[in-house]
């Protein structure tokens, strides 16, 4: 109960600062112009890591396949990571090339995109990670192309829901998603500052993984590896108008089970690295740095949410029973308010429409349910490949 108490205390002393650099993000998130698109010259792979992906692993490589970019300059490369399915067999047959690796010790995500790091082709400019379970938008390597052109050497496209009309939870998730990828991203991307990586949809020049090598294997290795390329002094540009389209668990016991991984791998990396970051960043006068350490300190939204709530109605309860609270009472209003614009700029941009704004009214639910995630004792290994359940009639699973 105590250490319960010490939390929401923290949580409703940071929910206005928190809640100022969202706002301010989301002032800056109006849809950017993109950049002119070259003639076709780099030359891409597409890294798929997969284990245990049989299911669903022939339509992502026939998604990546597909894609809008002349066919001599990428190629596609699945990872069969430790499988014990038919995924390798299955992405050949759809045409990818593949890479397979058995090696018990050391699991995860973050050593089967090493491995194939590893072993890039001179010719190729550039690597796309794409996960197992997703799928492309056709313009995706011409507007990595431009952002490579103009000198950037790492690149996010925006990642998006698969599904979500599969269920409230996937549609509140394509909400959060439209929040924290979209709206924190065109605003980074508009101050200069490094959008961060999501896991899926990143490109990496071969040129930055020689000068940074992707010793990442964390169950958060993309932002493990984001935080690596803004020390080395390289931000992750965005690309607004590419899209990955990952797939989203409906039920509670899957999407428990991921979510507490990636919540627990975060926290890690916020003991590991928060103070660090803006110790350096304030030393270098860098602004990627002290925004990925900012990135890392701001509790998720839920906490956020929580701690403005609570601020407000304790200051309310202050000034009409002791006369106190009337200064602060301003602040964890606004403080909320900033919190809802940042939902509402989510919603906006997330595609869901009236029902996605309907569904936000299970968003106490929402909270409710990631507070006792985060109220749990971590795994243990919190680095082996784990495969989420998706919908009913796939096998496929999120490789985390």
């Amino acid at each position: 109960m105590l250490k319960a108490l010490t939390k929401l205390a923290l949580d409703v002393a940071t929910a206005p600062l928190a809640a100022t650099y969202l706002s301010a993000l989301t002032a800056l998130s109006g849809k950017p112009t993109p950049p002119r698109v070259p003639d076709p010259r780099k030359r891409f792979r597409f890294i798929v890591p997969a284990h245990n992906e049989s299911a669903g692993i022939a339509e992502t490589v026939r998604s990546l396949l597909q894609v809008d970019y002349p066919s001599q300059l990428f190629d596609v490369l699945v990872v069969a990571d430790n499988c014990v399915d038919d995924t390798a067999q299955r992405a050949r047959d759809a045409g990818a090339q593949v890479l397979e690796r058995q090696d018990t010790t050391l699991r995860g995500k973050g050593y089967a995109l090493h491995h194939a790091f590893e072993r890039l082709p001179q010719d190729v400019d550039a690597v796309v990670v794409i996960d197992a379970d997703t799928l492309v938008s056709p313009n995706i390597l011409r507007a990595f192309s431009a952002r490579l052109e103009a000198g950037a050497q790492a690149v996010q496209a925006d990642y998006a829901v698969r599904n979500p009309e599969a269920a409230w939870r996937t549609r509140l998730i394509a909400i959060a998603f439209g929040s924290f990828h979209i709206v924190r991203s065109r605003g980074r991307e508009r101050l200069k500052l490094s959008c961060g990586l999501r896991g899926n949809g990143m490109c990496f020049t071969q040129n930055v993984l020689s000068e940074v090598p992707h010793h990442a294997y964390s169950i958060v290795e993309d932002v493990e590896y984001g935080i690596r390329l803004g020390e080395a002094g390289h931000r992750v540009h965005y690309a607004d108008e590419a899209h990955v389209y990952g797939e989203m668990v409906t039920q509670s016991e899957a999407a428990t089970s991921q979510r507490k991984r990636w919540e627990e791998g975060r926290k890690q990396l916020v003991d590991n690295h928060a103070v660090r970051l803006l110790k350096l960043g304030f030393a270098r006068k860098d602004g990627v740095l002290l925004d990925l350490a900012f990135d890392l300190l701001v509790p998720p939204l839920s906490r956020v949410a929580v701690g403005s709530a609570t601020g407000l109605v304790a200051s309310g309860a202050s000034a009409l029973t002791l006369g106190l609270g009337l200064l602060t009472a301003p602040v964890f209003a606004a403080s909320l308010s900033g919190v809802s614009l940042y939902v509402l700029r989510g919603w906006s941009v997330s595609g869901t429409g009236l029902r996605g704004l309907m569904d936000l009214g299970m968003a106490p639910v929402y909270v409710v349910w990631k507070s006792k995630i985060m109220g749990k004792s971590p795994a243990k290994d919190n680095q082996e490949w784990v495969r989420t359940r998706r919908e009913a009639g796939s096998d496929a699973g999120r490789a985390a």
